[in-house]
């Protein structure tokens, strides 16, 4: 693919080179001298992944998509990259798009690289969002029969593997409707080569914030699911109760909610991000714990 600008008023993906990485990206433009929000996914999940909650944020929210080395439109590198390597390239994406600093949420895998972006670049980082994430190798860990279907790209690629695993690995509202996993996990765009997958899982290996939380001075807003089995909830009160500057919220349901029930999260990270602007006063009505 050729190399081109981001179309922020269309919202249509582009390639572009950071710190010698290609990525695939797409820009929302936003309400002028706001911050927007960089959104990092979970692990196989393309930027499309995250569309719903999206579509239900602010429409005034400037939003960065990318997808991560390997995953959906962005190549594969030659060899392995590790989570510690990564807030360079953020920044450095960031710098390209002209914006000195951003909002930062992290979903699953994701909550990883967003901690480790606020932590080793905080002066990029406004206000942070950590959602249905942990703390990576020193964790309370999801049951043994859950972590193996991780280890897998399978229930990104099979909607049939998707439909019989949903149920056990995600939780909440899926657990009464598993065929919706699989159009939540296959959305449309490019999916990218398997060992992608494998990368980001071997970016994560040895990684963990658990020590150095405290560090972090950026307000927060930890979300977790009350019926998650990947990243069971009492990881999300260990991590309120070691960042400072921290607001939890537990809501009903699982993994998938962030995607699957985005009109009842979206509001609550709306009001966090706006904290007390005129936006926060529109969307604080629409709330719903």
């Amino acid at each position: 693919m050729a190399e081109m600008t981001p179309d922020h008023s269309a919202g249509r993906p582009a390639m572009l080179t950071v710190r010698g990485r290609r990525l695939r990206v797409v820009v929302r433009d936003g309400e002028p001298g706001t911050p927007p929000l960089l959104l990092c996914n979970g692990i196989g999940g393309t930027l499309e992944l995250l569309q719903p909650f999206v579509d239900a944020l602010h429409p005034r929210r400037g939003i960065i998509r990318f997808d991560l080395p390997g995953i959906g439109g962005s190549p594969a590198p030659v060899v392995p990259y590790h989570l510690a390597t990564l807030p360079a390239v953020l920044t450095g994406l960031l710098d390209q798009l002209g914006h000195p600093q951003a909002d930062v949420m992290g979903f699953s895998w994701g909550g990883g690289l967003a901690q480790q972006l606020a932590l080793h670049r905080p002066r990029r980082v406004r206000r942070l969002v950590l959602a249905a994430t942990g703390t990576g190798s020193l964790m309370v860990p999801a049951a043994p029969r859950v972590l193996r279907h991780l280890m897998t790209p399978q229930r990104h690629r099979d909607p049939r593997h998707a439909s019989r695993v949903a149920s056990e690995i995600y939780g909440g509202t899926v657990r009464a409707n598993p065929e919706q996993a699989s159009k939540l996990l296959r959305p449309s765009g490019p999916v990218g080569p398997r060992r992608g997958y494998y990368y980001q899982l071997l970016a994560g290996v040895g990684w963990t914030s658990l020590p150095v939380l405290p560090l972090l001075r950026q307000p927060t807003l930890v979300l977790a699911g009350a019926d998650d089995p990947i990243i069971p909830v009492v990881n999300a009160r260990i991590m309120h109760r070691l960042i400072a500057r921290s607001q939890l919220h537990v809501y009903s349901g699982g993994h998938l909610e962030l995607i699957a029930e985005p009109d009842r999260l979206a509001p609550v990270v709306e009001a966090f991000l706006s904290a007390g602007t005129a936006v926060a006063a529109e969307m604080k009505g629409r709330v719903r714990t």
